[in-house]
């Protein structure tokens, strides 16, 4: 299920939501949002959760504003003010030019330092708690791909823009980054995701029309993503009543799929989706995920 997450909640309060809407216990997303931001929330439900794992390296597109003038210690808009807002000094000077050419390095594999309030661990426990505490929070940098970072217009001090960058990254530390490149301080205002992986903001729903159709499994069944749908880097196989006899019990069977694709979705029929299955050799297939 792709949902438009509104703004003020978090993605563990979306899933709780939608616990209650369907009734299964069993749910979870595929990649946090920030509470202030808004946007594709990918939820796998029941038995889908098992795929979670071949979700977790998917790219993700967003639009949204850069405020210069200050930046603040979460690097977004629900931070503390690092100091006081020096936009009027910068004004008459910062151009839509300058803000275009310092942003042109923030493209490609680079390292990136996650922000001191984020889920990032540190001996077991979530930096944004130490950060809460008070305690020093020293992360270290990570490798992060951004596809594409363009400012799309400045309009005082806000510069709207649209981004991709891989799973891992933070556009938050993409703002602060600016902000100090520029010498003013940024942070990020507003946020919003447009693409996680295949899911586009296009197919995602709202709460509020899931919520119309609690008590209602078929109906709230039909605006799930379709199982062949899902994951398109690899092929769909239908499986005859034999082999899936075997792929259930964990044995190798060969299946008729003749692409050089290192894995498969096995499917009885057009809609059960069985598992994955993994290629040894030819047509010959190992399960590595059972739906059961």
């Amino acid at each position: 299920m792709v949902i438009d997450k509104p703004g003020g909640m978090t993605s563990h309060d979306v899933v709780a939501r939608l616990r209650r809407i369907t009734g299964e216990k069993s749910v979870g997303h595929l990649g946090t949002l920030d509470p202030m931001a808004t946007g594709v929330l990918p939820l796998l439900l029941g038995k889908y959760t098992r795929l979670a794992q071949y979700f977790s390296s998917a790219e993700k597109t967003y639009t949204g504003a850069i405020r210069f003038g200050f930046s603040t210690d979460t690097y977004d808009a629900e931070g503390k003010a690092a100091g006081p807002d020096v936009w009027p000094d910068f004004e008459s000077a910062l151009t839509l030019g300058q803000v275009r050419a310092a942003a042109a390095r923030f493209k490609g594999e680079m390292e990136q330092t996650p922000p001191a309030f984020s889920a990032k661990k540190i001996d077991g426990k979530p930096a944004y708690k130490m950060a809460r505490e008070g305690k020093p929070v020293e992360l270290k940098p990570a490798k992060v791909r951004i596809a594409a970072f363009e400012i799309l217009g400045l309009d005082g001090p806000l510069a709207n823009f649209s981004i991709s960058i891989s799973a891992g990254g933070y556009v938050r530390s993409v703002a602060h980054e600016l902000g100090q490149d520029l010498g003013c301080g940024g942070h990020l205002s507003a946020l919003r995701r447009t693409r996680a992986g295949a899911f586009t903001v296009d197919e995602a729903h709202t709460l509020e029309e899931l919520e119309a159709l609690t008590g209602n499994p078929g109906a709230l069944e039909a605006l799930c993503v379709h199982p062949r749908e899902l994951l398109p880097e690899m092929p769909s196989v239908t499986a005859d009543s034999m082999v899936l006899g075997r792929f259930r019990n964990g044995g190798q069977a060969n299946l008729p799929e003749f692409s050089r694709a290192p894995l498969v979705k096995v499917f009885a029929g057009q809609t059960e989706l069985v598992g994955i299955a993994k290629r040894v050799a030819g047509t010959l297939f190992q399960p590595v995920v059972v739906m059961g």
